[in-house]
């Protein structure tokens, strides 16, 4: 395995166990609840059976306050519901609670008596919770959610209808997503009793007026279930309100053989909750228990998957994904992200319909994460890529070719040794060694200084690579590190900036301190081996090979102020070029006769060249 592949793969277990307990610490907690809100629940098309009897503002301005009412107020609504035998609600919940005697026994009866007409009426029962703390053999034990009081209608009340509790409990982040399907307040010999919720005993009732069983979901601990919305705020209200009710302004066919839910539909008696169908709007707590029961009646149920195997898989996805990520280019990972997204969001669906929950912004929020660290993995390689090439070449050569090598990519560039076509440039001054011994030190360096330089600057204005200074002799190529058009003619066109360039030095150079040099230039052209050679602790980029050494024999026999070239950089340069041949009189060490040389004396533009002066 590639030392690249094991670090990748580190990196994808690292990042998939941070975004595994990022998730599993509840990090993302609220934000995933609410994409939950926004992906699961939708309203839909009810079944008409729940009919939501409100006491709303005009009850209360027809009526009266609510807290001067008696009970014959809703004695009166339960006697109308109750007035046509042949068309009697199924059910009938009164989402109120009447725990005592009131100061006005004649209503308490009236209130009973019309419910034992009615027939199946379900009312509240509430029971409160708080914290409690019990001394055992085990130590100190404390009940958060310990029910501390348990509240039910008054004896006559109770006896003749059904009852189911009120409770509802919000999430931690204030919305209503769950109802509590069943309470267990102690019974007077201190024993757990299972009362069931005012919207299961309504369900029940209503499936067994059909010849049905009701069926209840899943939930946790606590009695809590996940409720899957039917209706927005306002879907189960027609807009029918207990005074219009009580003054038989309403046909009894409306109610006739459906469930019927009484309660506030007042801002004013304060029960009201946000709920996940709708978060801007508040969802009175008589349409919750009508969505409760709808639910129930449909078998509408949704279990919610544990964290543990949603956290494996996540952990497993995300550790693939960011491997993939590091081995793939950015604009591939970015393609797979998106539609690893987009797939992830529709199985969180579709698991959803078939009645599981599960948290659909783990996923998405996890590979974006781990995206965005690959991006900059990749990007800080890439830099560091750059950097070590810039750091490579530039010393070799011009800028212009520095800032090719890296617009073509780093991964176009073998830092090892290839074999290539180049031009190769060989130049050393005549002289030189006899004119430093008779030179003092200061001036022999100053004068190499002004050679060297005008060498290296002339290389670099024709976009060559310069290899190596050796004394008074300077190396350079073309063709290398990336494929250059018109090598040859750049390589040659240096050569005659080179030899014009000593000629300019040396008489400025005999003005100042009397002396005077020529240099000797040398160009051949063909195959060689071009890479960083040498060991691990000193290596230089260079070429080597017989061209190479054609090259350097080649200036070691040309005159001064004299350009030699083989015979195959002379038809390469073909018209453009004016040379002399000197056929097979130069005998070039290591060379079978016949081997060309000639002398080039001049050299016409290239037409893109003109054309970029020009422009």
């Amino acid at each position: 395995m590639r030392a690249d592949i094991k670090k990748h793969l580190v990196y994808s277990l690292l990042g998939a166990t941070l975004v595994t307990a990022i998730c599993g610490n509840g990090m993302l907690q609220t934000a995933d609840k609410w994409t939950q809100d926004l992906l699961y629940q939708h309203a839909q098309v009810t079944s008409g059976d729940i009919l939501v009897i409100g006491i709303d503002e005009d009850t209360l301005t027809r009526i009266g306050p609510y807290n001067t009412w008696d009970r014959s107020v809703m004695a009166s609504a339960l006697e109308m519901l109750a007035s046509d035998p042949d068309k009697r609600p199924a059910v009938v919940a009164i989402d109120t609670l009447y725990s005592s005697t009131s100061s006005n026994p004649e209503a308490d009866a009236r209130l009973a008596a019309a419910a034992e007409e009615l027939g199946n009426v379900v009312t509240a029962t509430v029971a409160q919770f708080g914290s409690s703390t019990v001394f055992s053999e085990e130590g100190i034990i404390t009940d958060t959610y310990a029910i501390l009081g348990y509240e039910e209608p008054y004896d006559a009340l109770r006896d003749v209808t059904t009852q189911g509790h009120i409770n509802a409990m919000e999430d931690t982040d204030g919305i209503m997503r769950h109802a509590v399907l069943y309470v267990e307040p102690r019974d007077e010999n201190g024993e757990p009793e299972r009362i069931y919720s005012m919207a299961a005993m309504t369900a029940q009732l209503y499936l067994e007026s059909l010849g049905e069983q009701i069926e209840y979901p899943a939930t946790n601990a606590r009695g809590h279930f996940y409720v899957p919305f039917s209706s927005s705020p306002g879907g189960f209200y027609d807009g029918v309100n207990l005074a219009e009710l009580i003054n038989g302004e309403i046909p009894a066919d409306y109610f006739a053989g459906k469930i019927v839910l009484i309660g506030p539909y007042a801002s004013a008696l304060q029960d009201a909750y946000f709920t996940p169908i709708d978060r801007a709007k508040q969802m009175y707590g008589v349409e919750f228990q009508a969505n409760v029961i709808q639910s129930l009646i449909d078998r509408n149920f949704k279990s919610e998957l544990s964290n543990v195997p949603q956290l494996i898989v996540l952990f497993i996805i995300c550790a693939v994904s960011m491997m993939f990520f590091l081995e793939s280019k950015v604009s591939r990972g970015a393609i797979v992200f998106v539609l690893l997204t987009a797939l992830s969001l529709i199985v969180s669906y579709l698991i959803y319909n078939s009645g599981t929950v599960v948290h659909p912004l783990w996923l998405p929020v996890g590979l974006f994460a781990l995206y965005i660290i690959t991006v900059a993995i990749h990007y800080a390689k890439a830099a560091a890529a750059r950097q070590k090439v810039y750091n490579t070449f530039e010393r070799y050569v011009a800028p212009s070719v520095v800032k090719e090598i890296l617009k073509e990519g780093t991964d176009s560039l073998s830092l090892g040794g290839k074999l290539c076509d180049i031009a190769v440039l060989f130049v050393d001054v005549r002289g030189f060694t006899t004119m430093s011994e008779r030179l003092d030190p200061e001036k022999v360096v100053y004068i190499l200084n002004k050679i060297l330089t005008m060498t290296s600057s002339c290389i670099e204005k024709n976009n060559g690579t310069l290899d190596k200074f050796v004394g008074d002799a300077t190396m350079a190529f073309w063709g290398a590190p990336l494929p250059q058009e018109n090598s040859i003619y750049h390589a040659c066109r240096a050569a005659l900036d080179i030899v014009h360039g000593a000629e300019e030095i040396s008489a400025k150079l005999k003005e100042e301190i009397g002396e005077e040099f020529k240099v000797g230039v040398g160009v051949h052209y063909g195959p060689a081996v071009v890479g960083n050679i040498g060991s691990e602790r000193r290596m230089d980029y260079t070429a080597i090979g017989d061209t190479v050494n054609t090259s350097a024999r080649l200036e070691a026999n040309a005159p001064g102020s004299t350009v030699y070239i083989s015979r195959v950089v002379a038809d390469e340069l073909g018209d453009l070029a004016k040379t002399k041949s000197l056929g097979s009189t130069v005998k070039l060490k290591g060379k079978a006769e016949g081997f060309e040389v000639l002398i080039l004396e001049s050299l016409d533009e290239l037409k893109e060249d003109k054309t970029s002066k020009e422009n």
